[in-house]
């Protein structure tokens, strides 16, 4: 028996990493990790001022995603139960990089790597990009309060910084594929040809790391 799939879901804020992830739990049956994002007190300021308050919104993410991680292993993996999660803890030296002065950068990643040190770590990472007028329409869209003050400045910086970021990742994980999909071209969630486009692309890739449910 192979390993069991452990599927994260990545991009920019806007691009549709949960919509996604919940679409292929649905037609894999496997289990759905999902951000939790609303629950932060922070965030709402952070967006209002963002070098007053990335520290708290950074560590609270932080320890949120470590806790939600622990209990994935406990619950599903360490029970041969496939995941899929809306996003991976990686993610967190992104918005940590481009937001924290450098000693809370510093001090944040000894954090950083103390807590993931033996946290579940996926398996194939699907890494979906869009351009800034899609992602302003699509948080646009979706209307949550606590978005409405994102900076486009600031959303353009991320895209960028999700570019390098996934292209390090892969440097330093090379047995784990990252799977690329344009989210200016497929709208997987209006478009069913579009999603059973992503869906073959993660089953040829299932296939052929021997990934079994």
């Amino acid at each position: 028996m192979g390993e069991i799939p452990f599927i994260t879901v990545e991009g920019p804020i806007g691009v549709g990493k949960t919509s996604l992830a919940k679409a292929l739990s649905d037609h894999f049956q496997y289990a759905l990790l999902k951000e939790i994002v609303d629950e932060n007190p922070f965030l709402g300021k952070f967006y209002n001022n963002i070098e007053e308050w990335s520290f708290q919104t950074e560590m609270f993410f932080l320890c949120n995603r470590y806790k939600q991680l622990g209990d994935i292993q406990d619950r599903y993996l360490s029970q041969d139960i496939p995941v899929v999660a809306d996003y991976h803890i990686y993610k967190n030296l992104i918005f940590a990089g481009r937001t924290l002065k450098e000693e809370e950068y510093e001090k944040y990643i000894k954090v950083y790597d103390i807590l993931t040190v033996d946290m579940p770590k996926p398996n194939i990472v699907i890494y979906l990009n869009a351009g800034l007028d899609t992602l302003l329409s699509r948080i646009k869209l979706r209307g949550r309060d606590v978005e409405k003050n994102i900076s486009p400045i600031y959303l353009e910086q991320l895209s960028i910084d999700y570019e390098h970021a996934m292209k390090e990742f892969e440097k330093q994980n090379p047995e784990v594929p990252i799977l690329r999909f344009d989210g200016d071209q497929l709208d997987f969630v209006k478009s069913q040809e579009d999603l059973l486009y992503i869906i073959k692309q993660l089953s040829t890739s299932l296939e052929k790391r021997s990934l079994h449910s």
